[in-house]
């Protein structure tokens, strides 16, 4: 029999990379997809392989409908896919609302919602019991930024990860009959390379005394959420907005 296959969107660095190796540590087939860094990429699936998996990355901008759909078919090659990590996100630097340009505002809501909500079409075609699957996980990246708005900082991330926590809940009541589970986690301040994108290499250590913990967290914080929220031991966990965020 097939090891169970893990689909993680943007599984090239920061949380995916993380959950991507600890995937592969508790018996899972992993596909990744990455962006543009396929020197990233190759690197995490080695590591996954090293941890004894089966694993591959796939080339995809999940704001295009075609590289979902084939991302999503290069994965089901692998086995049945039984648990998706939707994670792929984008961040721009940061700014007032009011000095937003429109291009900035589509691409993040053409990745982090529109990409997310493709992403989650294309899981439910796989996993639902409704369309002859064998059900499944979903498990959304969100942000502690959906509840908190990040005022001078990037208003529209934080505006797309709220659309994700409502897709959450939505789609969790929509196949909770079709064994599908919906969850996702909110991280806070994480020590990853996003915030270099965002123009602000320091913000963790910045931040860290606002968060009740006095603490940034790591990656692998996030990634044993996800893993969870993705196994057996939540079997009865759909529709929840899980903090990962130090209290805060």
């Amino acid at each position: 029999m097939s090891a169970p296959v893990m689909l993680i969107t943007g599984g090239s660095r920061g949380i995916g990379a993380v959950t991507a190796t600890r995937a592969a540590e508790a018996g899972y087939a992993v596909c990744i997809s990455y962006a543009s860094n396929a020197e990233a990429a190759a690197s995490v699936v080695a590591d996954c392989e090293a941890a004894g998996a089966t694993a591959q990355a796939v080339q995809a901008d999940v704001a295009v409908e075609a590289e979902v759909i084939g991302l999503f078919k290069a994965a089901s090659q692998m086995g049945d896919i039984s648990a998706v990590i939707i994670n792929a996100g984008v961040l721009e630097p940061m700014q007032r609302l009011d000095q937003f340009s429109f291009d900035r505002v589509s691409r993040i809501m053409a990745v982090n919602v529109t990409g997310a909500i493709m992403c989650a079409r294309e899981a439910v075609k796989a996993m639902s019991t409704r369309n002859g699957g064998a059900g499944g996980a979903i498990v959304n990246v969100s942000s502690a930024a959906s509840y908190l708005g990040s005022p001078n900082e990037f208003i529209d991330y934080a505006a797309s990860k709220g659309a994700m926590d409502t897709m959450t809940i939505g789609l969790a009541k929509e196949v909770a009959d079709e064994g599908i589970r919906v969850n996702a986690v909110r991280p806070g301040l994480i020590y990853t390379d996003i915030h270099s994108d965002a123009g602000d290499p320091n913000r963790v250590d910045r931040l860290a005394e606002n968060v009740p913990m006095k603490r940034g967290g790591q990656a692998i914080e996030v990634a044993d959420a996800i893993l969870w929220l993705a196994s057996d031991q939540a079997s009865y966990v759909s529709g929840t907005l899980l903090n990962v965020s130090g209290g805060r």
